[in-house]
């Protein structure tokens, strides 16, 4: 066991022979911390918070009451394999949310990036690779093996299946039930949520101008409204119609990409 000389733990807290403990970190009242977790610089964990297994959490990273990261997964196959789950910097972990590391059968870890909101009762799954500045809103659910790219939101009580990928920006309705993978930028909402335009919101957000939007939006009446022919025909002409939008290529090298499941459309 490593404890930093400035880091405060509480006395009712158990941190195991083996677990590292940063600079600065604070453990407060009734956390139970694995003999092979890793915590960096100023992690707080607030209270009653569980770490297990081979898991890093970074920097500034907080971790809210009743949070589980790293026990088994809830897979059925999973036989005691030794797998992993790393979590990056400044993300909050909010009350009662699971994290589960990776499986033999997939890639054996389990991604969080940094800046990361994960909401009340949310829960990441099995091998699972969540980028930067995501957003999971309370009690939002990510199936095993899927991937969310940065920047994306997930609405309360919505659930994603397992092996979807969600380009970057896009935004999932509440309570919504998404089996298809999201185009960049894509905006999806219902109960096997089909696609409902762009995330308009999100890119004003990110200082997207004008004029990109104008064509962003043209390039989705073309692939996804007005063109004809398969989806990926109407994909490879709009790219060449747009070869200098860097927005419009990311959507269309998605949609041309391989996916272990279907694009979601209107």
């Amino acid at each position: 066991m490593a404890i930093a000389p400035d880091a405060t733990v509480h006395p009712t807290s158990i941190i195991e022979e083996g677990a590292i403990i940063g600079s600065q970190c604070v453990i407060g009242p009734f956390c139970v911390i694995g003999p092979e977790v890793v915590l960096g610089e100023r992690v707080h964990l607030f209270s009653h918070v569980v770490v297990a297994g081979l898991t890093e959490i970074g920097d500034e990273t907080r971790v809210w009451p009743f949070a589980s990261i790293g026990h088994q997964p809830q897979d059925l196959k999973f036989s005691g394999e030794r797998t992993r789950i790393r979590i990056g910097k400044r993300n909050m972990i909010r009350e009662s949310t699971s994290i589960n590391p990776g499986t033999a059968g997939g890639s054996g870890i389990t991604i969080l990036g940094d800046d990361n909101l994960m909401m009340l009762g949310t829960h990441v799954g099995h091998d699972c690779n969540l980028g930067n500045r995501i957003v999971l809103a309370n009690n939002a659910a990510i199936a095993g093996h899927c991937v969310l790219e940065d920047n994306v939101i997930v609405g309360g009580q919505s659930g994603v299946h397992q092996f979807v990928h969600i380009g970057q920006g896009a935004m999932i309705g509440a309570v919504s039930m998404v089996t298809k993978d999201v185009i960049p930028y894509g905006s999806v909402v219902g109960n096997r949520g089909s696609l409902a335009g762009l995330n308009i919101t999100g890119l004003k957000r990110r200082g997207v101008e004008r004029a990109r939007l104008h064509a962003l939006r043209a390039a989705y009446q073309a692939i996804f409204v007005d063109g004809t022919g398969t989806l990926h025909e109407r994909a490879r002409r709009t790219a060449d119609d747009h070869p200098d939008n860097a927005l419009v290529q990311q959507i269309t090298g998605f949609i041309l990409s391989e996916h272990a499941r279907s694009v979601a459309t209107p």
